[in-house]
């Protein structure tokens, strides 16, 4: 029930001194006088001159914030425009009476006028006022009317009487008058009295300057280093051609459906990954898990940008340092191609028992892995890879210094131009002698390979890794569209993209591939590597069999940075967006201090990543930090909006982003395939399980321990996050969980305009639908509260049987 209690009202004034507010219609609860405004984040430009005139708000009891500004008729008169006014349901005192003795039920009160502005706030009467005879009814309908002024409270002496108190008296008498709320009330605060709710939340947290800057950056995150060097060697290894199968099955099954459920997520809230839950408190440690996840990842991926830049520096020479043996940094081992750059390529001795130019280089130079004994000996800093991994940071800061206005400047160039460098390589690989060789052995079709069930996985963890979903960039992106931009199409094209980017990268890689084994003289599954082996050991080793070596050698590491630079940012923009989003109203006005403070910690922790033995953590990192712990949290996202929030009324949500609803193949796949393929991935990858190794070199034990300790915190963030939802609610158990299971008070989209349906005031009646949604301000967001018409009439008549 909904009661607007004038600012007069001795029950606010005592629950101010008492801290804790009790109303009559209500009095069996007692409800803690509420924390500070300011503390709370503002979803709404509302922005009210603080003091006595301003009424309060009262549900059940309970005492609001002068600031939140009811008007006499709770119309929700913001921003200067009226709206459909809610009933109102009552006095704060209960309905009072001109005398003790039960008389005829007086007759409605004539309306009163409206304000010159034209909205639906009607002023109220003075302080101390008392209703005319015959003006205190309910009209019939169920929507409950009755006067806002004050009405004595039950055993209290009239005002004047000799049982009143003198000073309560005074200050009931000299109250002002409560004004409507106008335009003239919503200005920015200049005065020592008012109150800042903060701006329009929207407008305040940023929205993208154009449609193609979010196309743009999801194209840019999906799009990273995984498409160049890990899909080729997938391919390859799971029988070539074949292998498209079971990609493009995998992403029908898994990849667009959780992909579009997650924009959906983002835009439909504007809320990061953290208060995105307020669809549902209960599973609130999902968003805690992606947090971890995203932040453990953006450690690493910045170290390999790092390496990235080490050797877009190195390029800016006109011999490559990698090209020859004879460095201090080269052994006995080493044995350079002889005849590079069209001459014969024959070698002395077996391919086996040498080491190439290039693996020393990376291995003793860059890594000077030799200076460490292992992961628990990580030797001393190299003050090359320290100084790249700061500018590495630099970048990244000075690219999300503004959020997405700056970042989705960026992404125009960081997003398309790997496109065109990833064609001049295509074009200068394939005009190669032996490029053919290298393009058959990577489209060849095996099709017997499609009987193994590790190839159906392979291609499941390609999509799933390669498209980004579960680490909160989608969401994070999402949330600062327009509430109206079109993600089903946008779906679809960067999905398809992402596809078509890794089979052309395919293509790039193994023509020259192919052109290198030709002149080594081994064949193709020799010199073809995956990860960081391909990028920085057999593709560099590559270049210097190229005329211009330099050239191309700049071109394709340049292209590596400004692939991993766009995933950064996602990184980064998730971890920003979601603590902000939390605390808006001390963060949001220093959003690029917070940017920077959080750099700084990454690169703190990123330090022990420059050490001789840093790469034996970075592999740890990357095979423990988003393995098992993803998947949990992907599959926890799509029950908890498909089960428990319920696909229904999910779908009804981007029915009133999109003007339609999902059709039977997304809701098929959220109910039933996407989490049955995601469980089977990861039961595999349990059953499956090896430990990690870098080269020849095995991890102990304690190291192994660390990493599935890893693995398995951020899947215990999980039940951690329901035990503190629960605790926070009251009643049995089960009344607990259904209670943390709803979805929160202010849950629905951020701006007014977009609040249709179920998510706008409705009228309280008896032809209402029910439950009946009833959404108001508060604390400057928009709360909804469950009732029903015959709940409302059936209370008010109880009270008024009970003071009889």
């Amino acid at each position: 029930m909904h009661v607007a209690c004038p600012s007069h009202c001795p029950m606010g004034e005592r629950g101010a001194q008492r801290g804790q507010v009790t109303c009559p219609r209500s009095r069996r609860r007692r409800w803690p006088r509420p924390p500070d405004l300011r503390g709370f984040p503002s979803r709404t430009p509302l922005l009210l001159r603080s003091g006595p005139s301003n009424p309060q708000l009262c549900v059940r009891g309970r005492a609001h914030p002068p600031a939140v500004g009811p008007s006499a008729r709770l119309s929700g008169c913001l921003r200067g425009r009226s709206r459909a006014p809610l009933p109102r349901l009552g006095r704060c005192a209960g309905r009072g009476r001109a005398s003790a003795a039960p008389g005829p039920r007086p007759a409605p009160r004539a309306p009163r006028p409206q304000p010159p502005d034209g909205s639906a706030c009607a002023r109220a009467p003075p302080a101390g006022a008392r209703e005319p005879p015959g003006q205190s009814g309910r009209p019939a309908g169920g929507a409950v009317s009755g006067s806002l002024a004050r009405s004595r409270l039950p055993g209290e002496a009239k005002p004047g009487s000799p049982g009143s108190p003198p000073s309560k008296m005074k200050k009931l008498q000299g109250a002002p008058q409560r004004k409507p709320i106008t335009p003239d009330l919503l200005m920015t605060p200049s005065d020592q009295g008012d109150v800042d709710l903060d701006v329009d939340f929207a407008a305040d947290r940023g929205n993208w300057t154009g449609k193609l800057d979010f196309l743009l950056s999801c194209i840019g995150y999906c799009v990273g280093l995984g498409n160049v060097w890990r899909f080729p060697y997938r391919a390859y290894t799971n029988g070539g051609g074949a292998f498209l199968v079971p990609y493009f099955l995998m992403l029908a099954i898994c990849g667009i459906p959780l992909f579009f459920l997650e924009l959906s997520l983002g835009q439909f809230s504007s809320l990061g990954p953290l208060a995105v839950w307020k669809i549902s408190p209960l599973f609130k440690g999902a968003g805690a898990a992606m947090l971890l996840i995203v932040g453990l990842v953006a450690i690493y991926y910045n170290m390999i940008i790092a390496y990235v830049l080490f050797y877009l520096f190195a390029s800016l020479t006109s011999n490559l340092p990698w090209e020859h043996c004879g460095n201090w940094w080269n052994t006995d081992l080493c044995l350079e191609h002889r005849g590079s750059k069209g001459g014969n390529g024959a070698l002395p001795l077996n391919l086996t028992s040498t080491v190439s130019p290039s693996e020393e280089y990376w291995s003793r130079y860059v890594l000077h892995i030799q200076g460490s004994q292992g992961i628990g000996s990580p030797g001393e800093i190299r003050w090359n890879l320290c100084l790249c991994l700061l500018l590495a940071w630099v970048i990244v800061f000075l690219c999300i210094l503004k959020g997405v206005k700056s970042s989705g400047k960026v992404v125009y160039f960081t997003a398309t131009f790997p496109y065109l460098i990833l064609l001049m390589l295509l074009v200068r690989g394939v005009t190669l002698p032996g490029a053919w060789k290298g393009i058959q052995f990577y489209l060849t079709p095996q099709f017997h390979h499609l009987l193994s069930s590790k190839v159906w996985i392979e291609a499941a963890l390609q999509i799933f890794y390669s498209l980004g979903v579960g680490f909160g960039g989608l969401l994070t992106f999402a949330s600062y569209n327009t509430f109206h931009q079109n993600i089903y199409r946008d779906t679809f094209i960067v999905t398809l993209g992402n596809a078509v980017t890794s089979i052309l990268a395919g293509f790039a890689i193994f023509s020259v591939l192919g052109y290198m084994s030709q002149e080594l003289g081994v064949p193709v599954d020799q010199v073809a590597k995956a990860g960081p082996g391909l990028a920085f050991v057999v593709y560099p080793q590559a270049m210097t069999m190229l005329p211009l070596s330099p050239f191309w050698s700049f071109l394709f590491f340049f292209m590596l940075l400004t692939l991993g630079l766009d995933s950064q940012f996602a990184f980064l923009e998730t971890i920003v967006t979601a603590v902000t989003d939390e605390f808006p109203y001390y963060l949001r006005p220093k959003k690029a201090v917070f940017s920077g403070l959080i750099c700084v910690a990454m690169y703190l922790m990123g330090l022990v990543l420059t050490t001789d033995g840093g790469m034996y953590w970075l592999v740890l990192l990357d095979d423990y930090s988003a393995s098992f712990g993803l998947m949990v949290v992907v599959i926890t996202t799509c029950l908890a909006v498909t089960r428990v929030y319920g696909i229904q009324r999910f779908c009804r949500d981007i029915h009133m982003m999109l003007g339609f609803k999902p059709g039977l193949y997304f809701r098929a796949c959220w109910l039933f395939l996407s989490p049955a393929t995601l469980l089977a991935l990861l039961v595999y990858s349990i059953v499956k399980y090896q430990p990690s190794e870098y080269g020849s070199y095995r991890f102990p034990a304690w190291a192994e321990l660390l990493g599935i300790l890893m693995g398995l915190l951020s899947c215990l963030m999980i039940p951690a996050g329901m035990l503190v939802a629960v605790l926070r609610e009251e009643g049995s158990l089960w009344e607990r969980l259904q209670q943390a299971s709803r979805p929160a008070m202010d849950w629905g989209p951020s701006l007014e305009e977009n609040r249709t349906g179920m998510y706008v005031a409705t009228l309280a009646g008896s032809q209402s639908p029910k439950p009946l949604m009833v959404h108001m301000r508060k604390y400057g967001g928009i709360t909804s509260f469950e009732n029903t018409a015959i709940e409302v009439d059936r209370e008010i008549a109880e009270e008024e049987e009970s003071m009889m």
